[in-house]
């Protein structure tokens, strides 16, 4: 099975989801993705660059960095933020760094009417699927 077919089973199995992308942050690609209406490449191309600011922008960074000497570790692999929702107006993101691939993160995007337990629970249980095909 390829990226794309892992990435297209989570999409039928997450409620309500509408779309579904791998982004490798270290070097800021959309390496695969799964949607149920068509979009222009520009707009795939921002949200790889968003994904990758909300999970390495400066001030996340700042914040691991301080965590991490507070607690005495110096392993630069290890980040703090591992899950990050967002609410929009009709949507529920759901963003998971992958524990295989640290600089890998899976995006699901449903409709606000889904269950927000049901996203988050389908959406890490199709994390192990997809990193297998990477």
């Amino acid at each position: 099975m390829s990226l794309d077919k892992a990435l297209a089973d989570a999409v039928a199995k997450v409620p309500e989801c509408l779309a579904a992308g791998y982004v490798d942050m270290s070097t800021g690609m959309l390496l695969g993705v799964k949607t149920v209406d068509s979009h222009p490449q520009e707009i795939l191309d921002m949200v790889s660059a968003a994904t990758a600011d909300l999970f390495q922008g400066p001030n996340v960074v700042a914040i691991e960095e301080h965590f991490k000497s507070a607690r005495g570790q110096k392993a630069d692999d290890v980040h703090f933020f591992q899950e990050i929702i967002v609410f929009s107006e009709n949507l529920i993101h759901v963003f998971l760094r992958t524990k295989a691939y640290p600089d890998h993160v899976i995006a699901f995007i449903s409709r606000k009417n889904a269950n927000i337990g049901m996203v988050l629970t389908k959406a890490r249980m199709a994390v192990d699927p997809i990193t297998d095909k990477v």
